[in-house]
């Protein structure tokens, strides 16, 4: 018997797939009501999978398995785990407006703040009864902030995140239905906002997130991370290597030479040399000296399969890994 083809089912199928795919799966997720418990402290917690990390000031803030935040106030050479985080689901992005105002997305739809740096967190948002994941989340202040999620989620706030309104997305072109999975966010210098999906598609909004439209690269796979460096250029990476490279805002793209076949996990601007850093599902990293016209690969001796590459104060690229944070 072939399996069902309805929308609704092909749309699980294709969230599962992903969630496997990215490692954000969380076992026994969405099997029930969710009860939700404060992370764990535990003395392994540099070694748990890091998803993203964002800098907080001089501090770097790093996020992932079971509500694990870590935090490190030597460009990485060292980590510590925050003292208090009050859920400990899988948590998938984060962002900080400055030095201690910072949140932190994830399963379940949860939404964290913490105003000191990442050392304690406070819960602002959960849905307990349906695992729709938020992928990533961007502030411009301490009260406007946009996160977005599985299944078309974009959710928008204007009180610091206090509250959420969702924003309701029209659909792509050719499709009857806005069900795209958006995997992170991306600012540039001029405020727009770019968000990296499926099907090769790039949604951008000029409004803060509360209106938003697509922009077709030419690739017809998945993208999962974006950067946009001053001056305009925007890049995102994706299945494959893929890495597109805009320099109108979005509007016309070119695939750039990625030196890699493996996916594009993380890309980041080293504003001190000029360099766009890669990191790649396969353990590799690639670099580019020309604002990402052309990237090639750089020689790294430890591999772990990397998840995300934040640059430190110093400006040293600092590694994500499924082992934790790699310097």
């Amino acid at each position: 018997m072939n399996p069902p083809t309805s929308s609704k089912h092909r749309r699980g199928l294709r969230g599962a797939a992903v969630l496997a795919i990215l490692a954000l799966f969380v076992p026994g997720a969405g099997a029930g009501d969710l009860t939700v418990r404060p992370a764990e402290r535990v003395a392994h917690a540099a070694t748990a999978m890091m998803l993203a990390g964002a800098r907080a000031g001089q501090r770097l803030v790093a996020v992932g398995d079971h509500g694990v935040v870590l935090l490190s106030d030597d460009d990485g050479r060292s980590w510590r785990q925050a003292r208090s985080v009050p859920a400990d689901a899988m948590l998938t992005a984060v962002s900080f407006v400055d030095a201690r105002h910072g949140w932190a997305v994830g399963h379940w739809g949860l939404v964290l703040r913490t105003e000191d740096g990442g050392e304690t967190w406070q819960l602002q948002r959960q849905e307990t009864h349906e695992d729709r994941p938020l992928f990533g989340v961007h502030f411009r202040d301490e009260r406007h902030g946009v996160a977005v999620g599985l299944w078309s989620l974009v959710l928008h706030t204007d009180d610091g995140g206090a509250t959420w309104r969702t924003q309701t997305l029209p659909p792509p072109a050719g499709a009857s239905r806005a069900d795209l999975n958006l995997y992170g966010l991306v600012a540039d210098d001029a405020g727009h906002l770019y968000v990296p999906s499926e099907r090769g598609l790039v949604l951008r909004s000029s409004d803060g997130g509360v209106s938003w439209s697509y922009l077709a690269t030419g690739f017809k796979g998945s993208l999962w991370t974006g950067v946009a460096l001053p001056g305009g250029s925007l890049l995102m990476g994706g299945l494959r290597g893929a890495i597109y490279r805009s320099t109108d805002q979005g509007v016309t793209w070119s695939r750039v030479e990625s030196g890699t076949s493996a996916s594009i996990v993380g890309l980041a601007w080293r504003a001190g040399d000029g360099e766009v850093v890669g990191a790649t599902a396969e353990g590799g990293v690639v670099v580019s000296r020309d604002r990402g016209a052309v990237f090639a690969p750089a020689r790294r001796d430890r591999r772990p399969a990397l998840t995300g590459v934040v640059i430190a104060a110093d400006g040293s690229a600092v590694l994500l890994s499924r082992q934790g944070p790699v310097p």
